[in-house]
């Protein structure tokens, strides 16, 4: 059975708009994924963080994957473009999020769906929005999102 997943990608290290742009075609390669859109590209300044600018997107996946093998397959991907952990909010050459899977509420330690503070982040609303302009979070319509973090500084990249 075939899924919708969106997934978040961005990346403030080393040449982040070739990073993001190479891991979109890394997940367009993924056995299992059938379709791959992806929304424009966004710089972002980084919150709750120091470091560089972001480049940011989202891509909007078709998918035979189940949630935690596409988490793995993700992780997997990350660690091959140099993704370190070694603090929280640490600047990193890739960081790919899944941030929603067919409509799913998930919470275990691994994974949690949707994620929890896309709602939060106008760097992941504003391309989620792009592709999928009527998607409802948990926490309310997108679009409603959207006007909440008005005030984080996101441009076209």
């Amino acid at each position: 059975m075939n899924a919708i997943a969106y997934i978040g990608l961005g990346a403030n290290l080393g040449d982040p708009k070739h990073t993001v742009l190479a891991a979109i075609d890394h997940i367009k390669s993924i056995p299992g994924v059938l379709i791959c859109e992806v929304a424009h590209l966004f710089g972002s300044d980084p919150i709750d963080a120091t470091g560089p600018s972001f480049i940011n997107t989202v891509a909007k996946i078709e998918t035979t994957l189940a949630p935690l093998n596409l988490l793995d397959t993700l992780l997997a991907i990350e660690q091959e473009y140099g993704r370190a952990r070694p603090y929280q909010n640490a600047p990193r050459t890739l960081d790919l999020d899944l941030l929603w899977y067919d409509g799913l509420q998930i919470h275990t330690p691994r994974l949690t769906l949707p994620h929890p503070r896309a709602h939060q982040r106008s760097f992941v609303l504003l391309p989620l929005s792009e592709l999928a302009p009527d998607l409802i979070l948990p926490e309310g319509h997108i679009q409603m999102l959207l006007k909440h973090c008005a005030d984080q500084n996101v441009w076209r990249a």
